[in-house]
């Protein structure tokens, strides 16, 4: 059961990284961090489709990632 964890956890990692590797940069450099950071940040810009698909793969990846973490420390532990 425990290699079996360890193995799904190595899953949700690389699924993890690719996915933020797929989303696409909210700001174009230095320029773009100072002036329209706050654009952004505040919503007024809204991810549709692909994006808005990645973001929430990220989401569920990142969750399911940590609940795993967790998991494999307890039985580890034991």
């Amino acid at each position: 059961m425990e290699i079996f964890l360890k193995i799904v956890l190595v899953v949700f990692s690389l699924g993890l990284i690719l996915v933020v590797l797929l989303q696409r940069g909210k700001s174009a450099g230095l320029s773009g961090a100072i002036s329209g950071g706050a654009e952004h940040l505040f919503g007024k810009q809204k991810a549709r489709g692909l994006d808005l698909f990645l973001q929430r793969l990220t989401i569920v990846l990142a969750a399911g990632f940590f609940i795993l973490a967790l998991v494999v420390a307890y039985f580890v532990s034991r």
